[in-house]
């Protein structure tokens, strides 16, 4: 009898516990569902264009719209297609991700089965950094429309992130033979590099940058990632081409910046470096700007300044990391940069803690194996990390960063003959490498001749 009086309490307060839940969820989802949105202002040069007042104008219509007729269901999609645009622009992904999905829900409230909805609350997912999500979104949209490029380059991405490389391939196939055009060649040159062929990526993104509209924020998108390209085989001077057309066409762009920025540090220019970064942190919220910065303000002995970024951005991604564990619908996972964050702090623990975390969602990634590999080298763990950095290699990536990495983890395990070959690879083309690795694949390679 207590037995049935102990089972009946535990009933009793499983269903309070579970209804309680659910009603602080129904009340989060509602208040998300009420909440007004309207743009934030933009930092730096970026207030201070055309395209800026074009962006207010359009969305105080769509708005008006809406506000007119509730299931417009053609103005919800292109005020949520507005708000992802500004979040490309200013950084603000978390709070513009919010604003774009409140409309995609309304749609999807409506016509549950809606397309265009299912490919932008996809496209949300994958910013988000919820690969899993965004892949099965993607794959309900595919099923519903199969012919649509945009489609094919969300599976890509997805698939790309997931780890599965191959399903990655055959959707770029289907992409670029429904639609060749800039989202279509970027993504073929990203395969390219993911499997080793960088003049193949090269040629990829150029036809890319020729194919969108020179200033238009993706058209730089692609001649900033030229521009990353050409550091990655050592063409230092073809990079800084780049990032100052980029500058012409865009003034004020943070990833043309961003890379000068890498360029100026490449070259020991520290306080040049702190500049440039200084002045893409002002125009985007990006942490990983301020993470570069943090280390500009290192290599230029600023370490307390370095610090305080550092800090601040662990916190930044933590609160981010938080919100998505209470509510994966609303958050940004960046346990991958977290990682990085603490080894920045020396705090390898931490910074293994959040490596596992992103390993274990996606597990067959090449760059989330390369991050669990660099974080057992700073450990010391040379077995651990050999384990990984193997992963890590299995799509033949030629990435000079990637294959120094692996020089070195191969050294500590005593191999010396790889060693030699991964890290004589690595440094063959003078590739724009981080300060830390590039010295310490130097030095190391110096012992094994």
């Amino acid at each position: 009898m207590k037995k049935n009086y102990l089972y009946s309490g535990l009933i009793f307060l499983f269903v309070a516990t579970v209804s309680f839940v659910v009603i602080k969820y129904e009340n989060k989802k509602e208040k998300l569902a009420t909440m007004k949105y309207a743009l934030l202002p933009r930092p730096g040069n970026q207030a201070d264009t055309a395209e800026w007042n074009r962006m207010k104008r359009n969305i105080v219509g769509l708005q008006q719209k809406i506000n007119k007729n509730p299931k417009d269901i053609k103005s919800m999609l292109a005020l949520a297609n507005a708000w992802i645009m500004e979040a490309r622009i200013s950084g603000n992904t978390a709070y513009y991700d919010n604003a774009a999905l409140q409309s995609i829900q309304k749609v999807l409230e409506i016509d549950p089965a809606h397309y265009e909805a299912l490919m932008l609350k996809s496209l949300i997912e994958l910013s988000q950094h919820h690969f899993a999500e965004g892949l099965t979104t993607a794959t309900t949209a595919k099923n519903i429309n199969p012919n649509s490029a945009f489609v094919y380059g969300l599976l890509v991405d997805a698939n790309v992130e997931m780890g599965n490389y191959s399903a990655a391939l055959e959707a770029a196939d289907e992409m670029v033979s429904i639609r060749p055009d800039l989202r279509s060649y970027s993504r073929i040159a990203y395969l390219r590099e993911i499997f080793g062929d960088y003049a193949g990526a090269i040629d990829a993104m150029k036809m890319a940058v020729t194919a969108g509209m020179a200033g238009e924020e993706s058209t730089e998108w692609c001649r900033s990632q030229l521009g990353k390209l050409y550091e990655q085989v050592g063409a230092i001077d073809k990079a800084a081409l780049q990032y100052n057309i980029s500058l012409a066409a865009r003034p004020g762009y943070a990833y043309a910046y961003a890379g000068l920025g890498r360029l100026a540090a490449f070259r020991e220019k520290n306080d040049s470096a702190v500049y440039y970064f200084q002045q893409a942190a002002v125009t985007i919220k990006d942490l990983g700007i301020q993470q570069q910065l943090a280390i500009a303000f290192t290599n230029a002995g600023k370490k307390a300044k370095a610090g305080e970024i550092n800090t601040a951005i662990i916190e930044e991604m933590k609160k981010n990391a938080e919100v998505a564990l209470k509510d994966p619908s609303a958050g940004h996972y960046s346990d991958k940069e977290l990682a990085y964050a603490y080894l920045q702090n020396n705090n390898y623990e931490k910074a293994l803690e959040h490596a596992r975390a992103e390993y274990n969602r996606r597990p067959k990634n090449i760059d989330v194996n390369e991050t669990m590999a660099w974080v057992f080298y700073k450990m010391n763990k040379w077995v651990e990390a050999k384990s990984f950095i193997d992963s890590a290699m299995i799509t033949n990536s030629r990435n000079p960063l990637m294959l120094c990495t692996a020089g070195l983890i191969y050294s500590r395990n005593n191999n010396d003959e790889k060693a030699k070959i991964f890290l004589e690879e690595g440094l063959r083309y003078k590739p724009v490498l981080p300060k830390e690795t590039l010295l310490e694949s130097i030095a190391s390679l110096e012992k094994l001749k």
